[in-house]
């Protein structure tokens, strides 16, 4: 059995909203905050990433 990778969204906000994105087999939505100087924040439930786009290209998906 493989796990899928987390996924990685390129936002325009330093604030954002993650609920998982399956629908009711997603989690309660969270808001998260980008740091400002990393770059991105993961979330706590899925593990998916979300990058803000002035640091798109600096930031590794992994």
């Amino acid at each position: 059995m493989t796990t899928k990778a987390p996924e990685t969204k390129i936002v325009d906000s330093y604030r954002v909203a993650c609920d998982g994105g399956e629908g009711a087999l997603g989690h309660p939505r969270v808001w998260l905050q980008v740091d400002e100087t990393k770059g991105y924040v993961e979330c706590g439930y899925c593990d998916a990433k979300y990058v803000h786009k002035d640091f798109a290209d600096k930031v590794s998906e992994s």
